[in-house]
């Protein structure tokens, strides 16, 4: 089938967890279809790794999107216009007129657009749609914007109406909708008139890739978060840890490392180190697989947000064991007690991560059994054979 494939992102560097999706499905897609890459970039410099992609794509095209979000030509156009900052922020009129060209030279079977602030860039066409949204995103800024400051609060209200608005619509509109968890589709059936057009498709992660890498741990027990910390639930779940939960684990484990992993750290992130003791930062490194070979236990304290829970897989598919709420696992059919250790107060977390960290026959039981769980359920070629099932699924309508 021929597929024109809307990012919002180059898929490369693998940095993000969109990032980490879109190359693992492009590459087990590409003996089976014929797609055609449109992405976003920010810098030119990102040009050079379009070599990365070639090899599963037709073709792939990227446009320059301003570097930085809150650049006052974004923040008047979003002032004076019915979208959110979030779709002006991502909307490039190349893109657009780029669509049209290829939709008139090329007979496409299908359109893939990764988050729903692309869908903006598609002419109206009779090639069927689908829609991935890899987290619902008004629902991750109404959680921000109930903790933020008063007149922070009533102007993000207002852009956060926005997102809602247009986020239901294209649900609306897509032909097909693809959603991460059966969470998010039973939470996305309340809002549009056909439920049966959402699909499950799940986050992967390449079992083979992380098994090259074994565990190198050091003397001294290290915990470990990741995540992307242009992600507001990311920042909120790292400083709850670092203040809350972090002090108790000292306090029982005074040699203790906290290693913080993550892309585009913020500058209150970088202050961990200089603010408390046995912290280090890194922004996005090379290799995560390096990260979790360095790490006792992982901790996932999310309690806001959907989305797309890749900690949690390369966790497991590390054999590292993992501590984390409720909100941070939902969705993944975990066992708590089995593969995962729950808890959603910072004494219960603390605790949890201390049995861990002081138990190493305990520690090994649950990282071998979310290894297990993860090959079983969650590996890429297991992913990538559903969506090849719904694309299959609309060829043969059209």
């Amino acid at each position: 089938m021929k597929v024109l494939m809307l990012t919002p992102y180059l898929p490369y560097p693998l940095l993000s967890g969109g990032q980490i999706r879109t190359y693992n499905l492009l590459k087990q897609l590409a003996p089976k279809h014929e797609i055609t890459l449109f992405s976003l970039i920010k810098h030119e410099s990102e040009k050079q790794l379009i070599k990365q992609i070639a090899p599963y794509c037709k073709k792939v095209q990227v446009f320059r999107r301003s570097e930085k979000p809150f650049t006052l030509k974004n923040i008047f156009h979003t002032a004076i216009s019915q979208y959110p900052f979030l779709v002006i922020r991502n909307r490039v009129a190349e893109v657009t007129d780029a669509v049209k060209t290829e939709l008139m030279e090329t007979q496409y079977d299908l359109i893939h657009a990764e988050t729903f602030y692309m869908m903006p860039h598609l002419p109206k066409t009779n090639v069927p749609t689908i829609l991935v949204e890899q987290t619902i995103e008004y629902s991750g800024y109404e959680s921000y914007a109930k903790k933020a400051i008063w007149p922070v609060r009533g102007v993000l209200n207002l852009d956060i109406n926005k997102i809602r608005r247009w986020e239901k619509h294209y649900w609306q509109i897509a032909d097909r909708l693809i959603v991460m968890s059966h969470e998010d589709k039973k939470f996305i059936t309340q809002h549009v008139s056909q439920p049966d057009k959402i699909d499950v498709v799940a986050n992967g992660v390449d079992i083979d890739w992380f098994a090259q890498k074994t565990k190198q741990l050091p003397n001294s027990p290290t915990v470990l978060f990741v995540g992307t910390f242009n992600w507001l639930p990311n920042q909120e779940a790292v400083r709850f840890l670092v203040n809350q939960v972090w002090p108790l684990i000292l306090q029982k484990l005074p040699r203790a490392q906290l290693m913080i992993v993550g892309n585009a750290p913020t500058t209150e992130v970088m202050t961990y180190t200089k603010k408390f003791p046995n912290i280090t930062v890194q922004g996005g490194i090379p290799d995560i697989r390096d990260a979790f070979a360095r790490a006792h236990i992982l901790i996932a304290p999310v309690f806001d947000g959907k989305g797309t829970r890749y900690k949690i897989l390369e966790a497991m598919a590390s054999q590292t064991a993992i501590v984390a709420t409720k909100t941070a696992v939902e969705g993944l059919g975990l066992t708590p007690n089995k593969q995962v250790l729950i808890a959603d107060t910072a004494p219960d977390i603390a605790q949890h991560a201390l049995e861990l960290l002081t138990d190493n026959h305990k520690r090994e039981q649950l990282a071998q059994a979310g290894l297990r769980f993860v090959t079983s359920h969650y590996d890429w070629s297991l992913i990538s054979r559903k969506l090849d099932q719904i694309y299959q699924t609309i060829g043969e309508k059209t």
